[in-house]
């Protein structure tokens, strides 16, 4: 599916850095999932590391077409008035072991579902760059990072925007050999700890999850004697379902 393939964007940044003190991030959920009626989001960034990370953030829009592929719009390059989605801050300065809180206010249309994909990337500041820092501060900063090479990554998540008048609607049947799945509903549904299991249901396989948009349908190939479970979650609702090939 072309949004798992777009989904998360980890360790596109490698640069040469320390190994002795690097920020180490944790962007908490990848996937958030903004609600009808709500326009705003607190996100929490954390750093696990040793030394303070610098981090940009930036925002696409995921647009998809009729045959599922998307198309992204760098929302950094709109001019502010025409972002639908603004993070606040945009530059974060997270302390060794400390936390860095961000918020995401969308502020554009809700006729449809949308998706935009947050990238944090850890950067080496300089002057100039937004971080407010002096030529000798960055000089400083850089400094303490002598011994080695550490890889450094950036993160990506992934933000739902639901319509202001969301629906959902999932059939899910057993037919033909097959699990079908369809989103007949105008939001994005998750299917989670996908799995089948031995009629003892002491076996079972790796569980997967999925995101199902809507207009989109799934089938997975079925083993006979197997019982296939997941939980369906539709919005703030959720349901554990079994099915028997």
């Amino acid at each position: 599916m072309a949004l798992g393939r777009c989904l998360i964007w980890l360790a596109a940044l490698a640069v040469a850095w320390p190994a002795t003190a690097a920020p180490q991030l944790n962007v908490g959920a990848l996937y958030d999932y903004l609600d009808a009626g709500s326009s705003t989001l607190l996100k929490r960034i954390r750093n696990g590391g040793d030394s303070t990370a610098f981090v940009k953030v930036s925002v696409i829009e995921l647009v998809y077409d009729a045959q599922g592929k998307p198309r992204e719009i760098d929302l950094d390059k709109l001019p502010l008035p025409e972002r639908g989605l603004v993070v606040s801050p945009a530059r974060l300065i997270v302390p060794a072991h400390g936390t860095q809180a961000m918020r995401l206010l969308y502020r554009g249309e809700r006729e449809r579902e949308r998706y935009f994909r947050l990238r944090f990337i850890p950067v080496l500041p300089e002057q100039g760059d937004g971080f407010a820092l002096s030529a000798a501060e960055a000089k400083a900063y850089g400094d303490t990072l002598k011994a080695g090479v550490q890889l450094l990554a950036g993160y990506g998540t992934l933000l739902f925007v639901r319509p202001e008048r969301t629906h959902f609607e999932t059939p899910i049947q057993m037919r033909e050999g097959r699990l079908h799945i369809r989103n007949l509903g105008n939001a994005t549904v998750v299917l989670d700890h996908l799995r089948h299991c031995a009629p003892t249901g002491l076996e079972c396989a790796t569980a997967t999850k999925l995101h199902l948009l809507p207009g989109r349908e799934r089938e997975l190939p079925a083993q006979p004697g197997r019982t296939y479970k997941l939980q369906l979650q539709e919005g703030d609702k959720t349901q554990d379902l079994a099915f028997d090939r």
